[in-house]
């Protein structure tokens, strides 16, 4: 087992051992992040609003990720989706529960998904809309 693995294990036993009750308390009190916003209205489909993420380990957050663009956003966060605690992932009200971490998330057309999360393992980790990193559609997030 990987180190990386190791912590992830160690945060998720952690979050387990306090009971079912404590994880649950834990994600209704998750804080809402400003919204990582992907291209924009006017036209600009490279523009990036809140591109640079920081969170803090053992707390619960929500993250609205919006494509106002018309490019096919694929966002690749892969390291950051390994190292989290899942709760849901939300398309259009309707939620995905899951055991493991998506590969990533696509746009094909403007839209909305949120992702509902336990920040696990500190680092700072890279994320990017593939094929468009050099036009700026990227950032980080860097978990505390």
């Amino acid at each position: 087992m990987t180190r990386g693995l190791r912590w992830a294990a160690l945060g998720l036993a952690a979050i387990l051992a306090a009971g079912p009750a404590v994880a649950l308390d834990l994600t209704k009190k998750r804080e809402p992040l400003p919204d990582l916003v992907l291209g924009n209205e006017e036209g600009n489909d490279f523009v990036v609003e809140n591109k640079d993420i920081e969170l803090e380990s053992g707390k619960a957050y929500r993250l609205r990720i919006i494509a106002k663009g018309h490019q096919e956003y694929k966002v690749y966060a892969t390291e950051f989706f390994r190292y989290i605690w899942w709760n849901q992932i939300v398309i259009e009200h309707k939620e995905i529960h899951g055991g493991g971490p998506p590969d990533h998330l696509e746009f094909d057309d403007p839209g909305e998904i949120a992702i509902e999360f336990v920040a696990i393992k500190p680092g700072k980790y890279t994320w990017e809309a593939r094929g468009l990193e050099s036009k700026g559609v990227a950032g980080t997030i860097t978990v505390k």
